[in-house]
């Protein structure tokens, strides 16, 4: 172990990282690459890094407007969970629960995947049914999963509120033992290292400003440090994407809204899971650092403001004091917004659009982080064979037009 001493402790506590060796490199643009992904947040540098590693293609740039993970990435609960009641949902989100459990030593970056179970609870005898519909269905799909009685979800959480006098009376819950939490900001630190040591451009401060095609074929991107070339582009940029689809000259079904979250000041360990509740709208677990992390609902209204909503997180603190009174004189420190871009039935796209060699992905919702690793793995497969992966095919663009929709909005979370 190295040792300081009291001088030299001084030295590196004033110092500004000068000597630090960076994680990544910052390198100029090439004018051309094999492929482009624009988004610089978790799923686009999976998917830059998959592409590299299972594909072989390494002249990848990755282009994002501000800093790396600095989107949605950094602003959301960190939730991840598989539970998904249809078998296309399911196995995408398993797929991804698959690759967390062995992300950090496939990365080697400690991603703090914690298995520490979520809890969806049921208040009404039809809250009930559905659970158990949907436990059927997780195990039929080989997921784990099982329904508790209110006696099961007061063994986990003894702090939660399971008494008859509580206004909305806990009967029981779905709990998904391999469910948990991850560090959000180190997800996308562990991706953007891994890729950039295979050979991978990380272009920050990199705004996409239009699309270069010419008759039905991208080639390239506009962006304010000029023009990049390249004849496969994914584009990854969550609450943007209707945006970014204008620019290339057609609409997608999204909305985006404003999703609210916050944390509360520190406390000692205390809840060791992640609660949910649909029905009283409010979700919570508590961090390493011992904030308690609360999940709100998104505004009503279509929006990019990336700021706290004061009536929609005053109606979920009320929903988190009615589960756990406990709670009810601890601070909050902060809360946020962050840019979610919803689909009419809750799922995400993972598409080929009207553009020849132009992909989406987008329309997570608040399921976005937990599908990180899975969405960046079968995303590359299909930017680097032309096809969508068979796992992303029914998600594709076309089911809102044929009417294969996949309605996830009993089973996506409280926020849909």
């Amino acid at each position: 172990m190295q040792r300081y001493s009291g001088f030299g402790l001084v030295k590196h506590a004033l110092s500004h990282h000068e000597h630090w060796e960076r994680q990544w490199r910052n390198p100029t643009p090439k004018k051309q690459y094999d492929v482009i992904i624009v988004g610089g947040g978790g799923h686009g540098l999976a998917t830059a890094y998959y592409l590299a590693k299972e594909h072989g293609i390494t002249n990848v740039a990755v282009v994002e407007k501000g800093w790396l993970g600095g989107g949605n990435t950094a602003r959301n609960t960190t939730i991840v969970r598989s539970n998904y009641l249809w078998d296309e949902a399911a196995a995408l989100y398993e797929h991804s629960m698959k690759l967390w459990e062995g992300l950090s030593q496939d990365i080697n970056y400690n991603v703090m995947f914690s298995q520490r179970g979520v809890l969806n609870l049921g208040h009404t005898l039809q809250d009930m049914r559905d659970i158990q519909r949907r436990v059927n269905a997780n195990r039929l799909n080989g997921i784990d999963s099982e329904v508790l009685d209110a006696d099961g979800v007061q063994k986990i959480v003894p702090i939660l509120d399971c008494s008859k006098r509580a206004r909305y009376p806990v009967m029981g819950a779905s709990w998904q033992p391999r469910a948990g939490v991850a560090r959000h900001d180190a997800v996308a630190w562990g991706y953007a290292r891994a890729a950039d040591a295979l050979g991978v451009d990380l272009l920050q401060n990199t705004e996409v400003t239009g699309f270069k095609i010419r008759d039905g074929q991208v080639y390239g991107v506009h962006t304010n440090r000029g023009d990049i070339e390249a004849k496969t582009i994914g584009c990854v940029t969550a609450g943007n994407s209707g945006v970014l689809a204008k620019m290339a000259g057609f609409r997608l079904p999204l909305e985006s809204h404003p999703l609210q979250a916050l944390v509360s000041e520190p406390l000692k360990p205390i809840l060791d899971t992640v609660v949910m509740s649909n029905h009283v709208h409010g979700y919570i677990s508590q961090s390493d650092k011992g904030d308690l992390v609360i999940g709100a609902g998104i505004d009503g209204y279509n929006g990019y403001g990336q700021r706290g909503s004061f009536p929609t997180v005053e109606h979920t603190l009320q929903a988190i004091v009615e589960m756990f009174p406990i709670f009810s004189r601890v601070r909050m420190n902060r809360q946020w917004g962050g840019i979610v871009d919803t689909c009419p039935d809750a799922c995400p796209i993972l598409s080929k659009t009207p553009v020849k060699g132009l992909f989406f992905n987008c329309g997570w919702g608040t399921g976005g982080f937990k599908a990180t690793p899975g969405s960046g793995h079968v995303f590359a497969a299909s930017l680097a064979k032309g096809e969508m992966h068979p796992i992303a095919a029914p998600f594709s663009i076309d089911r809102f037009h044929s009417g294969a929709l996949v309605d996830e909005h009993g089973a996506a979370g409280v926020a849909h």
